[in-house]
Formats: structure tokens, C-alpha cells, sequence
């Protein structure tokens, strides 16, 4: 099997005059999770039905495996397990019911027993599907992607809208899943979850990669570690931040406010207060942080992740 489980190159989707996808080129590395970032229409979930074979793309090049959607289809659905935003299933089949259909779907497979223990849904094997809740739904369709025992493990944002538990029930499964040597390729809003679980991640914006590395090497990329935010009485404008000791690069507009990237937040601020003090401002707002995969995407782009 390639060493490579998705490459594509020049990868294009065109809806009319809208460039969804445009021009992308991506690897993803067999056994490694990797994380798809971006803002609402970025064309990340354009891209992820163009992997999975579900879209045409208008031009470009994919291979999953090394292998083609035109020659390979039924190989690679075999070897697929995909988990869309949404899934919808029929209320009164009951879970058990549920993923024998899906398991009879492939040549081979888990036992619907075996999946059932991995997302933790025995108690629940004979509920209707109407009768889970939001998270119970959510690890359901993750355990249908999983019942062909895939190679590749496709999420397209699996746990937007899920209490704290039952995200961190499926970070554990999806840790499991890329620790078995199995590759994930997800997308998310969530900055948490992307550093907990990729190795690596693309923030993707106007259907294009802008950034491509490990959480840690985009976050250093930065230049600093540390962030400032703040907001000020009056106009606010920025005159002077950007001289002050230890900021890195330009401040830029959050909120109601700025934010200065910093090498020490205890160089920094001290002397923005006093700065402040000297201009005859009053801070209506003062926090600090470590750098996040959303600051360096607000750096890149200019806008939040859920714009």
C-alpha cells in the first residue's frame, strides 16, 4: 500500500463563476490523523467529497492509495469509512439493525459487536435510532464508517454541536483508530481538537492551502508563544503597539479590540499598560494566552475560523 494514503495536485471545483476549490494541492502520510482548517465556505467539505468520490472535481489529480476513483472505485470503497456533518437514518431501525446494513454494505468487516464496544453503544443496541440523543447519534455514524474496517477514516466536522463528553468519547476513538497505523483525514472548527488529535493540518481559505505543518511548527510560525488581547476607550487606534518590546509583526483587529502576538508576555505587558497610561487610554479589556491554530489562522487570513 503507497506510503502516501491521499495525494492530489491542482485539485479544481467550479460552480459556475464560484472557484470552490481552486487549485489545491495536498499529502496526507499513511497512519497519521490530518486536519482540514478553514472559515465556513473555504472548500473544505468540497474537497473532502472530491477525496471520498462522491463529487467530480472540475479538473486536478487524486489518488487515494495510489489508486483512482475511474479504475478503482469499488477497491477503495472497500478500504473507505466516511463520516459526513449530517447523517440522517430511519427512527424506528434500531442500532444493532442500523450497522448490520452497513456492514453488509462490504466483502468484509468488524463484527457489529466488536463496533458496538468501540464507540460504546452496547447498552443501547436494541434503542431505536429516535430515541438516542445528539452524541449517542453522532458515535452511531462514526461506528457505521467503522463497521467495513477501513483503512481511511473520513470526518467531516464529527463533533460540531456534542456536549464535552461525548467530544472527548470520540477524540479516545479517534486516537485508537490512527494509533492502529490507520489514517484519519478530518475537518473541524474546533482548535482543541485539531491539536489534540492531528499530526499535521492545511488551513485551507478560498479553496487554496495557506498553511501546511504540525500544530506546533504553525503556532511557532508565529514568531511568538504568547498573545495579548485588549480593548481601549475611544477610537483605539493602533499608533504605537506594534514598537512595543517583544511583539511580533502587526497588531490585528479582534472584537472589540487588538491583539499583539509576543516573544514574554511579562516584557510586553508592562509596557503596553504604560504606553496606554501615556496616551490617556483606559483598558475596557485585558486577557493573555498561549498562541492557537486560530490565532495563526486570523494572522494568515484576517478572519475568525466560523466567519
Amino acid at each position: 500500500m503507497s506510503a502516501l494514503a491521499i495525494t492530489c495536485r491542482g485539485l479544481t471545483k467550479h460552480y459556475g463563476e464560484l472557484h470552490a476549490v481552486d487549485g489545491l494541492d495536498l499529502e496526507v502520510r499513511t497512519g497519521e490523523c490530518f486536519g482540514l482548517l478553514g472559515p465556513n465556505g473555504a472548500g473544505k467539505t468540497t474537497t473532502i467529497e472530491i477525496l471520498e468520490g462522491l463529487t467530480e472535481p472540475t479538473g486536478g489529480d487524486v489518488e487515494i492509495f495510489g489508486k483512482r476513483w475511474a479504475t478503482d472505485e469499488r477497491w477503495l470503497r472497500e478500504r473507505l469509512g466516511i463520516s459526513l456533518q449530517e447523517t440522517h437514518l430511519p427512527d424506528k431501525l434500531s442500532v444493532t439493525e442500523v450497522l448490520t446494513m452497513f456492514r453488509s454494505f462490504y466483502a468484509s468487516g468488524r463484527p457489529v459487536a466488536d463496533v458496538l464496544a468501540r464507540v460504546s453503544l452496547e447498552d443501547k443496541r436494541d434503542a431505536w435510532y429516535e430515541k438516542l440523543s445528539g452524541g449517542q447519534k453522532q458515535r452511531l455514524a462514526v461506528a457505521c464508517a467503522l463497521v467495513g474496517d477501513p483503512q481511511l477514516l473520513f470526518l467531516d466536522e464529527p463533533t460540531t454541536g456534542l456536549d464535552p463528553q461525548s467530544r472527548r468519547q470520540l477524540w479516545d476513538l479517534v486516537i485508537g483508530f490512527r494509533d492502529e497505523g490507520r489514517t484519519v483525514l478530518l475537518t473541524t472548527h474546533y482548535m482543541e481538537e485539531a491539536e489534540r488529535l492531528c499530526n499535521r493540518v492545511a488551513i485551507v481559505d478560498h479553496g487554496k492551502v495557506i498553511a501546511l505543518g504540525s500544530p506546533r511548527e504553525l503556532i511557532a510560525g508565529l514568531g511568538g508563544q504568547e498573545v495579548i488581547e485588549f480593548a481601549v476607550d475611544g477610537d483605539g487606534a493602533p499608533d504605537g503597539y506594534a514598537a512595543l518590546p517583544g511583539v511580533v509583526g502587526a497588531p490585528r483587529a479582534v472584537a472589540d479590540g487588538f491583539a499583539l502576538t509576543v516573544k514574554e508576555v511579562h516584557v510586553t505587558l508592562p509596557a503596553l499598560l504604560e504606553h496606554l497610561r501615556a496616551s490617556g487610554r483606559v483598558t475596557t479589556r485585558l486577557s493573555t494566552h498561549h498562541a492557537t491554530l486560530e490565532d495563526v489562522f486570523v494572522t494568515l487570513t484576517g478572519r475568525q475560523l466560523r466567519e
